[in-house]
């Protein structure tokens, strides 16, 4: 028996867009699926939380590990190649904690209505380290790699490598990987 749903069950899910070769752990939760959309050779494992809000796009050739959150109320794009580990969590929506509104979606939205709602996105063969977090409005460059545990509140330029809390850049990656993917995607041919 598998973990992973099936096509069949796959479409059942009523996902706005479904790709080829997805696999979808059954333990893990998906809200408003109907702007949610996945590309071709996706994994999502199981305890993740992928909630739909706005939208949520996900390229190709991507893996989000087991015990992820994305929520997508003000959208989240996460380009072909970008992956995310192990307890990443990535909000679109923060709400304001200084005290001069209320906190949490139960509350009305005139009580708080200063939250943070941006779009958050991952570019191509952009890497995010277990336990890291992303507040709204992050862009994250291509090829940048995100170290485990950081908190990523700013955006982070194409092929640097950044980690810590919050994140400071810490190198440089290689670009190697470009020449690996033309390779992968002419093998399909």
């Amino acid at each position: 028996m598998s973990s992973f749903y099936t096509k069949f069950e796959l479409l059942n899910l009523r996902l706005k867009k479904i790709g080829n070769n997805v696999l979808i752990s059954k333990f893990c939760q998906i809200y408003n699926p109907e702007n949610i959309s996945i590309g071709d050779n996706v994994r999502i494992d199981d305890f993740c939380v992928i909630s739909g809000g706005k939208f949520v796009d996900i390229g190709n050739y991507i893996h989000i590990a087991s015990h992820c959150g994305i929520w997508g109320n003000r959208g989240v794009i996460m380009y072909d190649f970008s992956n995310i580990s192990s307890g990443v969590k990535i909000y679109s929506e923060s709400d304001d904690f200084k005290g001069f509104y209320l906190t949490g979606p139960v509350i009305p939205k005139k009580y708080r209505i200063n939250t943070q709602n941006k779009e958050i996105i991952l570019n191509k063969h952009s890497l995010i380290g277990a336990n890291s977090v992303i507040l709204p409005g992050i862009n994250i460059g291509l090829g940048c790699v995100i170290g485990a545990q950081s908190l990523v509140n700013r955006d982070c330029e194409e092929w640097k490598i950044y980690g810590g809390i919050p994140i400071k850049e810490i190198g440089i990656r290689n670009k190697n990987i470009l020449d690996l993917e033309k390779h992968l995607l002419n093998m399909k041919e």
